[in-house]
């Protein structure tokens, strides 16, 4: 374990990420983590992921982390919920990992489009600014609207904003309105 304190969700990713790099299961970290990598450095208490696992298989991974001394938690989503599971890996001090099993809307080759970074003297997938945008404005909250704006004032020229539409409208009407009012800003 690479954490020894409270505050330490980021290194945490990192175990979490090793886990499931070594079951083969595709990620892309998200939320604020994510955020930081695209333009928008916040504070956040926990680190967030998306995973390409079905919901079935997810308590076999839970057991995966729990062997590897985290706790693991499976919360299953409902039917109107936009995310069909969640896995809540804690360690001893308090830091968390969500893992999102699905998110209503996601485009499945977000995992091929994430990007390699460098964190911590290890390698962390993060996910596509593109996806990153279109996830946050289907989130839709005064946060996530913010660090879609700021994703997309990072460097504009280099966006596919065709792309960025395109996932955007996967996610629904209001995203794909909310993603066009920030783009006539």
């Amino acid at each position: 374990m690479r954490t020894h304190a409270p505050g330490q969700s980021a290194l945490l990713m990192l175990d979490v990420a090793a886990v499931l790099s070594a079951e083969n299961i595709a990620y892309a970290v998200i939320g604020a983590m994510a955020a930081a990598v695209h333009g928008s450095v916040r504070a956040s208490l926990d680190a967030d992921a998306i995973v390409h696992l079905r919901v079935s298989e997810a308590k076999a991974i839970a057991s995966k982390f729990v062997a590897a001394g985290f706790e693991a938690e499976l919360r299953i989503g409902d039917a109107d919920d936009p995310i069909a599971a969640l896995l809540a890996i804690n360690d001893e001090f308090g830091n968390r990992v969500d893992l999102l099993m699905g998110l209503r809307g996601m485009d499945a080759a977000a995992f091929a489009r994430a990007q390699d970074v460098d964190f911590a003297g290890a390698t962390l997938r993060i996910v596509s600014r593109e996806d990153f945008i279109a996830m946050k404005v289907f989130a839709g909250g005064p946060q996530d609207i913010a660090d879609a704006e700021m994703a997309l004032a990072l460097d504009h020229e280099s966006l596919d904003a065709k792309l960025l539409r395109r996932l955007a409208d996967r996610f629904g009407k209001d995203a794909a309105l909310a993603l066009d009012a920030l783009l006539r800003r």
